[in-house]
């Protein structure tokens, strides 16, 4: 059968092509694809060609084997029927809805064991969301928010907004949020922060977060510079959670006395790896089943603010590029 492809050919050009996909062979899966989100972070990088050209796409998923360089096919957020199964499969896959981490494709072969069923309560445009609701998770689990405690995040795009809808679940002292764009921070209150600041206002958030700081500050705005700004927020042995990728950027840390002497930790959180010292009790398995009911009770369908056909992929990645007041979750229909 014939399907349509979305290539990244180079820095901010995308190009849709067409080849003839063969019928799943052993073990395998063909998913006819109803919706695939866009992912403003390490996606838009690769469009903007910020990110390595050697670096490794996800050695944990097959369908991004290889390296980022130009042209490659990419993305994870990919929702779809079984429309075919392997000769050796349950044809009761057939017709099943599954959400697979997979580049935006309109058909795909993919091995039965590297999908994830969609519960029958769950639509497609919330499923769509899996894997940014699995990175929100492992963000809890890396950053283990106290009872009481003063937390910050810096960013609302999708995956900072789904982290201040789950740290609302916790029994905190305070959650503020801060972007730069307005529409942002009013879905952020929408979604339980007690307050939404913009970045630049530093006066506004000192005074929120009190002459002791936060408690924990999760930085998930990726831009570099927001680092900084983390470390100027946190307390005296707080805790930066750090869940953005810079891709090539770079940018001055400002390690000082203060940073020194208050014992201030840095913690790396990267959906990829499950915190070190959960791992005798949690697994992928296990994160995923938090995140289908997490997806159920946040219904983040409404976090989708466009939808544009493949064929139009262009304009896509351009709006959500060069407006991101405007373009906050970016679906692909088909």
């Amino acid at each position: 059968m014939k399907r349509h492809l979305l290539y990244f050919t180079a820095p901010r050009q995308v190009e849709v092509r067409q080849d003839d996909l063969p019928a799943p062979g052993p073990g395998q899966l063909q998913i006819h694809t109803t919706r695939s989100a866009i992912s403003a972070g390490s996606e838009l990088l690769l469009y903007a060609g910020e990110v390595p050209s050697q670096a490794a796409a996800d050695e944990q998923l097959s369908a991004l084997a290889g390296s980022l360089a130009y042209p490659l096919k990419y993305g994870y957020c990919a929702v779809g029927r079984v429309a075919a199964a392997g000769p050796d499969l349950d044809p009761t896959w057939q017709g099943r809805r599954v959400f697979a981490f997979n580049p935006h494709e309109s058909a795909f072969n993919v091995s039965a064991e590297e999908v994830q069923p969609i519960p029958d309560e769950i639509p497609d445009e919330d499923a769509v969301f899996l894997a940014n609701m699995e990175t929100a998770v492992n963000l809890m689990l890396d950053a283990l928010p106290r009872l009481g405690e003063r937390v910050a995040v810096i960013g609302q795009g999708v995956v900072g907004l789904l982290a201040t809808a789950l740290l609302r679940r916790h029994p905190l002292a305070a959650l503020y949020v801060f972007d730069r764009y307005l529409s942002r921070r009013a879905r952020a209150e929408a979604f339980g922060a007690d307050q939404a600041f913009d970045p630049s206002d530093s006066n506004a958030a000192k005074s929120a977060l009190g002459p002791q700081g936060a408690d924990l500050v999760l930085e998930l705005s990726g831009q570099p510079e927001a680092l900084n700004l983390a470390l100027d927020m946190v307390g005296a042995g707080g805790r930066v959670v750090v869940g953005s990728w810079y891709g090539q950027r770079r940018a001055a840390i400002n390690l000082d006395e203060r940073f020194h002497r208050g014992r201030v930790q840095i913690i790396s959180s990267q959906v990829s790896q499950l915190p070190a010292a959960l791992s005798a009790r949690w697994d992928r398995r296990r994160r995923f089943n938090l995140a289908w009911d997490l997806l159920a009770a946040v219904q983040p369908s409404q976090l989708i603010s466009h939808r544009f056909p493949l064929d139009e992929a262009a304009a896509a990645y351009a709006l959500l590029s060069s407006q991101p007041d405007e373009a906050l979750a970016v679906a692909f229909t088909y």
